[in-house]
């Protein structure tokens, strides 16, 4: 049986950027995971390193998943690390308007945020065993449809051997 803790969708949330080597070049995935399911609830793809609309798709994505603040009446914690595109003004203001509260790893403690990282080692080696990612021709729609199989067809016996969003929705969510 898994923890109490979180007892609900996006109480929780992870973020990070992992590179992926697709047709000799590198790309930058940003991943949004709530970890009351190990979902993956936004994710976005750039091969410009350092590119930050990576970010703010996915904190889009977060944002209209969650309501308005003055609707909401319990928090979404992101936790991230401190990366500039984390860490800026800008980011901060972009998600001002709704109840998401910033938590951020300590400087160069990648164990403080240990789902994440966890999560994209296995995610990788399934991309590249798996899908091919290293030589497939639309890299977005291939990520694509890996976050579908992971969130919809992937089981996981941290979550009683169900899917993430057949958890989900058993426990009434």
């Amino acid at each position: 049986m898994r923890s109490k803790y979180p007892v609900r969708p996006l109480e929780i949330v992870v973020s990070d950027m992992t590179c992926i080597r697709c047709n000799g070049r590198i790309y930058e995935w940003v991943l949004f995971i709530a970890t009351f399911n190990n979902e993956i609830i936004a994710h976005s793809v750039s091969a410009h390193r350092g590119d930050p609309k990576t970010y703010y798709n996915c904190l889009d994505q977060l944002c209209k998943r969650v309501k308005n603040a003055k609707e909401q009446t319990a928090g979404t914690v992101l936790h991230t690390d401190q990366g500039a595109a984390y860490s800026s003004r800008a980011f901060s203001r972009t998600h001002s308007n709704y109840n998401i509260i910033r938590s951020m790893s300590r400087a160069g403690t990648p164990t403080d945020n240990p789902i994440i990282e966890s999560l994209n080692g296995w995610m990788k080696a399934e991309l590249i065993l798996d899908f091919g990612i290293s030589k497939v021709s639309n890299l977005k729609k291939t990520l694509d449809q890996y976050v579908l199989y992971f969130n919809s067809e992937r089981f996981a016996a941290a979550l009683d051997y169900k899917t993430p969003i057949q958890y989900r929705t058993e426990l009434g969510f």
